[in-house]
């Protein structure tokens, strides 16, 4: 795999002017990811973006309208980032519980860092899926932001994931239900066993995405192997 080549296009409404297509576009989203992850998205604001990008708040209000399509823009980013590495290391998988299986690995390492994208720092971004995604879509706008297709990258994955499981077990009923399950509970247990630890077994260790995969594995195939 020529992993220079990788370029994640998303095409929704959540940015006035695509960030990937310039160099300042780039900077707003390399310098964002590092300062959300470093104070907080509550505490993140354009004008500190701007003063470490060394431009104008304005400038960045040319690329999104508020600070909120910039978080739906990363989180965007990220689902469909991993959506390609999904697809990538399960496409030539023939047996159906190995491709599922695969796929949750490829969930719970999702943490590493890429040199295949220069501007972005995934394992950053990753910390702030894991804290700030939920805030993208708990709003009382999120009907509107769904028409809007703010959410088809995140859709997309759990389908391409609940396929998988319709492979294994055509009569399984919840497939779609149990995916976005799981994609939560991936991020909810790296952020207990770093912060609140007696809510999971989970060890907050560099081991933690391996003992997550275990822990969804087990989950997921309970699940799907259960006779109706």
């Amino acid at each position: 795999m020529n992993t220079t080549s990788i370029k994640i296009n998303l095409n929704h409404k959540a940015y006035m002017r695509d960030p990937e297509n310039t160099e300042l576009g780039r900077r707003i989203i390399n310098e964002s990811i590092r300062l959300i992850d470093d104070l907080g998205f509550e505490q993140f604001t354009f004008r500190k973006l701007a003063n470490v990008i060394g431009s104008t708040e304005a400038s960045i209000y040319r690329y999104f309208e508020n600070k909120h399509k910039l978080l739906v823009y990363l989180v965007s980013w990220h689902w469909a980032w991993l959506d390609h590495f999904v697809l990538f290391h399960t496409n030539n998988i023939a047996d159906p519980r190995e491709r599922l299986s695969r796929a949750i690995d490829v969930i719970t390492s999702s943490g590493i860092d890429n040199p295949a994208t220069l501007h972005i720092n995934e394992s950053a971004l990753h910390r702030i899926v894991i804290v700030e995604a939920s805030k993208v879509y708990l709003t009382k706008e999120v009907d509107d932001d769904n028409k809007d297709g703010y959410f088809l990258e995140y859709k997309r994955l759990c389908h391409h994931i609940a396929e998988m499981v319709l492979a294994i077990n055509p009569d399984y009923p919840y497939p779609h239900a149990l995916i976005s399950t799981i994609m939560e509970a991936a991020h909810q247990q790296v952020f207990f066993a770093e912060h609140l630890p007696s809510l999971t077994e989970i060890k907050g260790t560099k081991r933690s995405p391996e003992e997550t995969a275990t822990f969804l594995k087990h989950l997921v195939f309970a699940a799907v192997d259960q006779k109706r």
